[in-house]
């Protein structure tokens, strides 16, 4: 099949403002194909998009447009002077619209406009068919949640017609209901699109994966399982070729020892051989220095020999992308811990949907509880009460163990205090080097963890917090998250899911990704409905 390419990069780089590289000499061709692009936080996926759309230039190489772009950043801002209509990136068009109707004859009011003369009406027509017809062109961008906002921002990114539509992690703010409602949009999409997430299944719907690390961009053909797949067989590849370039060079350095080791003994005996000779000295000179002359030339090539093969092993250490494992020590359940762990009877909630305010549940040990529904219908506010955070306005709430709650902005944690002065405070049995050791293999270093929290990555925060709770002296016997996964890129999602699965306590956790829940080990699911809470095994 012949591809249309939209747009084509060339050794492109880009150096960060003190000059440090951020990636170098990418190539890539982008077509109609939908293409996820993934990688580690850090790496460059959203300046790379930047460069894509146009709206930063590479340090060097060619980025080339054939065709139209539209860009939807990660971050939407909702400032108070900005409207429906911004978020839409459609008021130059309504307002080009106003003016002709006005009487406008200005060329550039036309040109503004094109051909979406019935821009307006498109836009309430998608407003009402996304359950948001309470929402005008001018209603304000700073009365809408983040997952409205992301919903009217994604309208107008289907409503442009671009050639080549790029998202930056289009998923994050939306809930269960309206991430299946863009998965069927992207795969109705008829032209480009690049999809940047960390999203598993949003990704299983692309058509290509390409990954951004370390090594530059590596481009699989196919979704997300496929990608998995052919990773991990291509990194046990690289494994393979590093240990066999250490074997080898390890067998050759103890061939040129010996090698060098004979010279050494055949050049002892000569000596001895020639102090008991009655030899011309000029002779003996002669010898002494072919010796010398064959004994720096062997030197000279067991150098060259022992570069040439760490050269290999190095070449060969650049095609194993660097995954720091996560291990940790699992906190054991208390055997003293009740079998009832929390209980709401006719418990009214202060907050949330009508129909979910009046909650009965009954938490037993070692449930692990997925908390479903959609965006503002309570389950925050639910959390808040079974960690003892909000009161209830009647009925019963009574939570019979100590409990964690890790909201969404890791309020749990100090913003100006280290993790190890956090942790130190939480435990005062085990030592400082056995709570650093136990951080550097969550993956927090001997200077990360010494720094405040608040200059933490999101990944190294949530670590944080996960250590504060899995290594204190008493650990809680019920563990509440709220969306853990948003903001993590692959490899840090992967390691709170092995973190998780560790955990000997009772879980309740609230999260749009069925991927992230399915990998916890979710054994019940209490899920909201137009009746109330349903609970459920799974």
């Amino acid at each position: 099949m012949t591809h249309v390419t939209y747009v084509t990069l060339e050794s492109v780089s880009y150096q960060l403002p003190d000059g440090s590289p951020l990636f170098s000499d990418l190539d890539l061709l982008l077509d109609q194909r939908r293409t996820g692009l993934i990688g580690r936080n850090g790496t460059g996926k959203s300046v790379l998009a930047r460069l894509i759309a146009g709206n930063k230039l590479p340090s060097s190489g060619r980025c080339q447009r054939n065709r139209s772009v539209y860009y939807l950043a990660q971050q939407i801002s909702l400032e108070p002077d900005l409207t429906v209509a911004d978020l839409a990136g459609v008021r130059p068009i309504l307002c080009a619209l106003e003016r002709i109707e006005q009487g406008s004859t200005t060329q550039s009011d036309f040109d503004c406009v094109g051909d979406q003369w019935n821009i307006r009406q498109q836009l309430l027509d998608q407003l009402a068919q996304n359950d948001l017809a309470n929402l005008t062109p001018s209603t304000p961008a700073s009365a809408l949640s983040g997952g409205e906002a992301m919903r009217v921002a994604l309208m107008g990114a289907f409503l442009s017609a671009a050639d080549l539509l790029i998202l930056d992690e289009p998923s994050n703010h939306l809930d269960r209901q309206h991430r299946l409602v863009l998965h069927e949009q992207l795969q109705q999409w008829p032209n480009g699109l690049l999809v940047i997430s960390h999203d598993r299944e949003l990704l299983e719907h692309m058509e290509r994966i390409v990954e951004l690390s370390s090594l530059g961009l590596t481009s699989y053909g196919g979704n997300f399982s496929f990608y998995a797949q052919a990773k991990d067989q291509q990194q046990q590849s690289a494994l393979q070729q590093l240990t066999s370039a250490k074997v080898e060079r390890k067998r050759e350095e103890h061939a040129l020892r010996e090698q060098r080791e004979r010279l050494e003994r055949r050049q002892a005996r000569g000596k001895q051989q020639a102090s008991g000779s009655n030899q011309a000295k000029i002779l003996l000179g002669r010898q002494k220095e072919r010796s010398q002359s064959s004994s720096g030339k062997l030197r000279l090539q067991q150098d060259a020999a022992g570069q040439a093969l760490s050269t290999q092993v190095r070449l060969a250490a650049r095609q194993v992308e660097q995954q720091q494992a996560v291990f940790v020590y699992p906190p054991a359940a208390s055997l003293s811990a009740p079998v009832q762990i929390a209980e709401l009877v006719d418990a009214r909630l202060p907050q949330g949907a009508k129909q979910l305010r009046l909650v009965n549940l009954t938490l037993m040990r070692g449930q692990r509880i997925a908390l479903v529904g959609p965006n503002g219908c309570g389950k925050s506010t639910l959390l808040k009460v079974l960690a003892s955070q909000l009161p209830v306005i009647s009925g019963v709430a009574r939570t019979c163990v100590p409990a964690a709650y890790l909201d969404q902005h890791l309020t749990f944690l100090q913003p100006g205090v280290s993790v190890l002065e956090q942790l130190r405070a939480l435990n005062r049995e085990l030592t400082d080097g056995e709570l650093r050791t136990r951080l550097a293999q969550l993956g927090l270093n001997a200077e990360r963890v010494n720094q405040p929290c608040a200059q933490l990555s999101g990944g190294e925060r949530l670590k944080a917090a996960m250590a504060c709770v899995f290594y204190a002296q008493q650990p809680p016997q019920l563990l509440l998250l709220d969306e853990p996964a948003n903001h993590l890129d692959l490899p840090s999602i992967e390691a709170l899911e092995s973190m998780l699965k560790q955990y000997r306590g009772t879980l309740i956790v609230t999260s749009h990704d069925e991927a992230f829940l399915h990998a916890i080990g979710i054994t019940h699911r209490l899920e909201a409905s137009t009746s109330g809470w349903l609970n459920t095994s799974v």
